[in-house]
């Protein structure tokens, strides 16, 4: 072999073997790159939520919060700034229906708390089940499940993607906001019965009997150690972010001469429904918290590697803004001591599950709005609807028009129902009654927009308040007028806050990551409820809920 053969054979072995370096490094980088993404999936995922937080308190009371709790979210994880509900009506059914199936009541089917159903006739509640039982009360109103939802959770993808070995648990005082989070395979739901009971309780959905540690739970009566006094926890004069603790703008609680700290809860109770007073203060998200903490070893949630759900809802804080208002010292000082209570539960997540080893977010079901009677006592726009007598006019306009009974079957959460067997009798078609109506309701004092069932279901609603009516309506379960009130009108008491519109005091909703795999930072970008979902599966690996229209929020990952 000559010296220049020689020579390039040489050459040919030589980079041949590194092409096959290359290759080998290549296979080797792959290998860890799929390593990497494997270990991405935390051990747990806990979704919080919290039942009527404006966004706005984040920065309302920021100076307030100590910085183990929402400080911690804000500073070392990810804040979505303009996060948005994108459908009417913004309640909890709804709210934590969406928050957790990645889409809207258009598709899931939770189109409220409570709906007329046109089927049966009767009015149902989205967590209501006659088929089931409850567990650890006797009580006849106890009887709930998720079947009246009909798409899957981010949780219950979990389960399926882990062969049914990822646990999940739903947590919260209300039943449907521990029920619709934690989807139909959830293994437990547990809520709180007060009234003379004060007790976490569950249903046959999910099992015959309480587990051990929920019945040792109960066992300690620690509903009972919160039936105490409940005063500000700093001197009242701090709090300058609230308006004045006495004025004309809050229901308070029955048996107390105004609604001005302290409150006796015991002495209370009596006249306020038992331990449901519990509920309706501060106290109701340390005894959620309190159960949450003690699910952590009694679910041994986050123990392994395949990756569990824990969802809680924080309901006290809708009850509190429902009685006493936006903008009182209660709600305040509920929001100082929910600070601590997520301290607390994130202490023992760090101590049972360990730290970087959990992924968290926080959102809203829905905001709210200012009193209105408080609003019309700065000269902004607001007021008052009076539903018994509207329904009552456009019944009475119906059945001057045509000369007919029966054409309406019912009106009920802003929307009117047909009765079609009476229409086809008397050969009206549906649009003609839908186009008489909606002309007479959009002539009413306080009426913004109507929309009927024909405009809902014939095309796409791109922007505004149409598009948020149209994701939210469903064409089985919904009317068909559908109407919305002026900003800042509300059907509801003189004293108090609510919610359920489309405007942004109702639909601004704080959306914070923190934890396993997600970056820190933050966006003003808008956002939407029913990206969380997708995301959170997109972390996971696995699939979306079955029937998800949000999208991944890809700047929220690392």
């Amino acid at each position: 072999m000559t010296k220049r053969l020689f020579f390039i054979f040489s050459m040919i072995v030589l980079t041949s073997h590194c092409w096959s370096l290359q290759a080998q490094s290549k296979a080797g980088s792959n290998i860890v790159s799929k390593q990497k993404e494997i270990s991405v999936s935390p051990k747990l995922v806990v979704g919080i939520v919290i039942d009527q937080m404006r966004y706005d308190y984040l920065t309302r009371f920021y100076n307030r919060f100590g910085k183990g709790g929402f400080k911690r979210m804000m500073d070392e994880g990810f804040n979505c700034k303009n996060n948005h509900f994108n459908y009417v009506p913004t309640y909890t059914g709804p709210g934590h229906a969406s928050i957790f199936t990645g889409t809207t009541p258009q598709n899931h089917g939770i189109i409220s708390n409570y709906w007329y159903d046109k089927f049966s006739k009767a009015e149902v509640y989205c967590a209501s089940d006659p088929s089931v039982s409850a567990v650890g009360s006797e009580s006849e109103l106890e009887r709930m499940s998720p079947r009246r939802m009909k798409t899957t959770t981010v949780a219950d993808q979990n389960r399926l993607h882990t062969q049914l070995k990822g646990k999940t648990i739903g947590i919260a005082i209300k039943d449907r906001g521990a029920i619709l989070p934690a989807g139909h395979t959830a293994n437990g739901a547990y809520w709180f019965r007060g009234k003379d009971e004060g007790k976490w309780i569950t249903s046959t959905y999910y099992r015959d009997e309480l587990p051990d540690w929920v019945k040792k739970f109960n066992d300690t009566d620690q509903a009972e150690s919160y039936l105490k006094i409940w005063n500000t926890l700093y001197d009242i004069k701090t709090y300058t972010a609230s308006g004045p603790d006495l004025n004309d703008f809050e229901s308070g609680y029955k048996g107390k001469e105004g609604a001005t700290f302290p409150y006796d809860l015991a002495a209370l109770k009596d006249k306020n429904a038992g331990y449901d007073i519990i509920k309706g203060s501060a106290y109701g998200n340390s005894l959620t918290a309190d159960f949450a903490i003690a699910s952590l070893d009694g679910e041994q949630l986050g123990a392994d590697s395949v990756t569990d759900f824990l969802t809680v809802s924080f309901s006290s804080t809708d009850y509190v803004g429902h009685n006493f208002g936006v903008n009182s010292i209660e709600i305040e000082d509920t929001y100082i001591r929910l600070d601590k209570d997520l301290e607390r539960l994130f202490k023992a997540l760090d101590l049972k599950v360990g730290k970087g080893n959990y992924t968290m977010f926080l959102t809203a079901d829905h905001g709210a709005v200012h009193v209105p009677a408080y609003l019309k006592s700065l000269k902004i726009p607001a007021g008052y609807f009076d539903t018994d007598l509207f329904s009552e006019n456009v019944k009475t306009f119906v059945k001057n028009s045509y000369q007919i009974e029966g054409l309406i079957e019912e009106i009920a959460n802003d929307q009117v129902f047909f009765d079609y067997d009476v229409l086809a009798k008397n050969k009206i078609t549906p649009e003609k009654l839908e186009n008489s109506i909606a002309q007479f309701i959009l002539k009413y004092d306080q009426i913004d927009k109507v929309l009927t069932r024909t405009q809902l279901t014939s095309g796409e609603y791109s922007h505004g308040l149409a598009a948020l009516i149209q994701k939210g309506y469903n064409q089985k379960r919904s009317g068909d007028v559908v109407y919305a009130f002026d900003p800042a009108t509300v059907t509801y008491h003189l004293k108090g806050s609510t919610h359920g519109s489309g405007l942004s005091y109702d639909t601004h909703a704080p959306l914070l990551f923190f934890g396993k795999g997600i970056k820190k930072g933050s966006t003003t970008q808008k956002t939407e409820t029913q990206d969380i979902a997708p995301t959170i599966s997109a972390l996971l690996g696995i699939a979306f809920p079955n029937g998800a229209t949000g999208d991944v929020l890809s700047f929220v990952l690392e």
